[in-house]
C-alpha cells in the first residue's frame, strides 16, 4: 500500500493570521520514509521529459527541489530573494498583498535549450511561482513543468500557471486557504 503522505502534513489553525488553515511541511519531511517518497513521487512524474535543471523557489523548494535534482541526475538552481545570491544576477519583481518583491537567479547558470522543472512546497496564489517562470525563461530556457507538494486549488495559482504554459503537478491538495 502506498504511503498516505497527506496524512504527514500537519495543519495548524490560525497561522500566520486568523482564518488561515497552514500546510506544515516540516511534519513530512521530518519523516524519512515520507520525504523520501516525496522526492520520488515527483522525480519519477518528470523522467523522461529532458529535464536540464531544477530550479527551486526559497526557502522550502530548495528542500524538495535539490532532492528531485539529485534523482533526476540534474544540476539545481536556488531561485533567491534579492540580494542573497553572489555574483552577477537577475531578477524579477512580483507583487505581494501589501508592496512588491524581488527574486534572483544567477545570470550565467541557464541558456536557450535548458529545460527547466520549477518546484516549491506548495502553490497557492501563484506570484511568486510566476515570477520565476518568467524570471527562468528569459534566460532562453524552456519551462514547460512545475511541480509542488501541496496544492490550494481554490486560491487559483495552478490556473494561473497553466495560463502561461506550464504543466502542473502537485502530490497532493487541500481545500480552504
Amino acid at each position: 500500500m502506498p504511503l498516505d503522505l497527506k496524512a504527514l502534513v500537519r495543519t495548524i489553525p490560525d497561522y500566520p493570521r486568523k482564518g488561515i488553515l497552514f500546510r506544515d511541511i516540516t511534519t513530512l519531511i521530518e519523516n524519512p520514509e515520507g520525504f523520501k517518497e516525496s522526492v520520488e513521487r515527483i522525480a519519477s512524474q518528470h523522467r523522461g521529459k529532458g529535464i536540464t535543471h531544477v530550479a527551486g523557489i526559497e526557502a522550502r523548494g530548495f528542500i524538495f527541489g535539490a532532492g528531485v535534482a539529485i534523482a533526476l541526475g540534474v544540476g539545481f538552481i536556488p531561485v533567491r530573494k534579492k540580494g542573497k545570491l553572489p555574483g552577477e544576477t537577475i531578477g524579477q519583481n512580483y507583487a505581494l498583498e501589501y508592496g512588491v518583491d524581488t527574486i534572483e537567479i544567477h545570470a550565467d547558470v541557464l541558456k536557450a535549450g535548458d529545460k527547466v522543472l520549477l518546484i516549491d512546497d506548495l502553490i497557492a496564489t501563484g506570484g511568486t511561482a510566476l515570477a520565476a517562470v518568467s524570471l527562468l525563461r528569459r534566460t532562453g530556457a524552456t519551462v514547460d513543468d512545475a511541480a509542488f507538494v501541496i496544492d490550494l486549488p481554490e486560491i487559483g495559482g495552478a490556473s494561473k500557471l497553466k495560463a502561461v504554459h506550464v504543466e502542473v503537478t502537485a502530490l497532493m491538495a487541500f481545500e480552504g486557504h
